[in-house]
């Protein structure tokens, strides 16, 4: 093997292992946050995911109108997180 190859092995390895780090921080994050299990909504039924979906959209709302109402309690990052998880479960 080249080190041309080592480092390219390498380099898709350290992708690989931030994307499934990315994965894991939003199942937790999910979990916390409102508690749907992330993995189990994936694998149900689609009547399943509109409801996860449904309340995820409630759930973005409540944090937009904290947002928008310059609420303490607002967190941007929390917003975004629910958007991305619900675009996941969408997919």
């Amino acid at each position: 093997m080249t080190s041309h190859h080592l480092v390219r092995q390498a380099r898709e390895f350290l992708t690989l292992k931030e994307k499934q780090r990315g994965e894991a921080m939003q199942r937790a994050a999910l979990q916390i946050l409102c508690g749907i299990d992330l993995d189990a909504v994936l694998a149900a039924s689609q009547e399943e995911k509109r409801t996860a979906i449904r309340r995820l959209k409630r759930l973005i709302e409540r944090e937009r109108l904290k947002g928008t109402s310059g609420h303490w309690s607002y967190d941007l990052n929390r917003h975004i997180a629910l958007k991305q998880a619900m675009e996941r479960i969408r997919q």
